[in-house]
């Protein structure tokens, strides 16, 4: 059976000329970068090389840019990290009622800590009003969190003038980066961003290894002690296959990405306007404007998500119910309930994302079994 892979919002196929780079430091590069001799200093010329590659891509400089184990712990280092070395005692801190978990669990503990905390409603698009944002900073709000595009739905926030608010009022602004990171152009000065995460999964490099962008200035507090690594932000040994494979990773976005998202928001007008467009069985969750051009969300009527995810996974089509990271989870999605999605539209809820990878042809035979599983079509049809 031939298998269709619509799930890479969750995770990319790792990228041949990926693998390439990091196939040194799996093999006859094998020096830990800490040590002095010729191992070392190659193990550490690659991780240097990296990032580079990895500032670059952000319009960034390389002293800016401090390696991590993915997003979660990225997001953890930014916003506790912060916290801790700014302040420890408590503050007014902002965030959306649609983040990721790794940053909506985070706010959620902060709030019995001594931390007032707000979390900025969005509308039925699954943005947040700029009116909102700028009653809800105060005179006392130290942190601002906002994800740059939301996993699930792909709806992209105002990075740029939110920014700009929170920089008025002297608070520090991190941008969870993760989903956005190879589809928008990302530029945290331009945008007035302190503190950015990103993640290798999503960008066609290895899993395990993301980053965390730091403006140059701010101060960070880690929670974890031992060596000097990674401006003794992360202490212990680099993963100096992952940070290379990283790295080149984000050398092709930059000369690729435009490519790429022209490619798939093709895909995704295909897509839309096949099987969702001025059909009542489907229900668009959030926009085509100011979205991501690989994620799509889409209720269908009367069938529950696990059903279609089953179904079509028994013809060879992998999609998803949402994010990955709460895959496991029996509860609807918060994302679509902060969007007042009720009923069966919020039971049917799947989502679609498309790689660079994806085909027409693919989204064809995706469409015509959707239609049949929501009984559009015949099943023997």
């Amino acid at each position: 059976m031939e298998r269709i892979y619509l799930d890479y919002a969750a995770a990319t196929l790792l990228d041949e000329r990926v693998l390439q780079a990091m196939m040194p430091y799996l093999t006859s590069e094998f020096g830990n970068p800490s040590s002095l001799h010729a191992y070392g200093q190659t193990a550490r010329a690659a991780v240097r090389t990296a990032r580079r590659q990895t500032a670059a891509s952000l319009g960034a400089e390389a002293q800016d840019i401090v390696f991590t184990g993915g997003g979660t712990e990225a997001n953890n280092l930014a916003i506790l990290g912060y916290l801790r070395a700014n302040c420890p005692h408590g503050g007014h801190i902002v965030t959306t009622a649609v983040e990721h978990a790794s940053v909506l669990r985070i706010f959620e503990s902060l709030a019995g800590r001594g931390y007032d905390v707000t979390f900025l409603p969005v509308g039925e698009d699954g943005r947040v009003n700029m009116e909102e944002v700028r009653r809800s900073l105060r005179d006392d709000t130290v942190l601002v969190s906002v994800m740059a595009a939301n996993n699930e739905t792909g709806m992209i926030q105002p990075l740029a003038e939110i920014g700009a608010l929170a920089r008025e009022k002297n608070a520090a602004f991190h941008v969870d980066a993760v989903q956005g990171f190879g589809w928008l152009p990302l530029r945290p000065e331009e945008q007035h961003i302190d503190l950015l995460s990103i993640a290798g999964h999503k960008v066609y490099g290895p899993k395990g290894i993301g980053a965390l962008y730091i403006r140059s200035g701010i101060k960070i507090r880690p929670d974890t002690f031992g060596g000097p690594q990674e401006r003794k932000l992360r202490a212990g040994t680099e993963n100096v296959a992952a940070i290379a494979g990283f790295g080149r990773a984000c050398e092709l976005l930059r000369d690729e990405w435009r490519e790429r998202a022209c490619k798939v928001r093709t895909l995704k007008e295909f897509f839309y306007n096949t099987l969702i467009k001025g059909n009542g069985r489907y229900r668009l969750n959030g926009t085509m404007a100011h979205s991501l051009p690989n994620i799509i969300n889409v209720s269908v009527a009367h069938v529950d998500r696990t059903i279609v995810l089953i179904a079509l996974d028994r013809r060879g089509i992998a999609v998803s119910a949402g994010s990955a990271c709460e895959a496991g989870a029996a509860q609807p999605s918060h994302v679509l309930q902060a969007m007042g999605v009720t009923g069966d539209w919020l039971s049917g809820s799947v989502r679609v994302s498309f790689g660079k990878d994806t085909t027409k042809k693919d989204l064809v035979k995706t469409i015509k079994e959707i239609r049949k599983i929501a009984g559009e079509e015949r099943a023997d049809g």
